[in-house]
C-alpha cells in the first residue's frame, strides 16, 4: 500500500476485505477445506486487513481503543 493513503481509506480496505472474507464464510467449513483458491483468497484478505491497519494513523488507532489493532495488524503474519 502506498506511503500516501488515508486513514478513510485504509478503513476502506480493511471494511472491504471483511466482506470478501464474509461471502467466502457462507460458503462453509467443508468447501473452505477442500478448496484451495479459498484458502488462498482467505489469507489474502486477511493480510490485506493487517497491513491496512498497520498503516492507520497512531491518532486513528488511540480514538478506537475498543479494536484490537494488534491482533488486527498479526493477522498479515499468517
Amino acid at each position: 500500500m502506498s506511503p500516501m493513503r488515508d486513514d478513510r481509506l485504509r478503513l476502506l480496505d480493511i471494511l472491504d476485505s471483511i466482506a470478501q472474507i464474509e461471502q467466502q464464510s457462507a460458503k462453509g467449513r467443508e468447501a473452505f477445506f477442500q478448496d484451495p483458491l479459498i484458502q488462498v483468497w482467505m489469507r489474502h484478505h486477511l493480510l490485506i486487513i493487517g497491513e491496512a491497519a498497520a498503516g492507520l494513523s497512531r491518532e486513528m488507532r488511540e480514538r478506537n481503543p475498543e479494536v484490537s489493532w494488534r491482533a488486527a495488524i498479526a493477522m498479515r503474519n499468517i
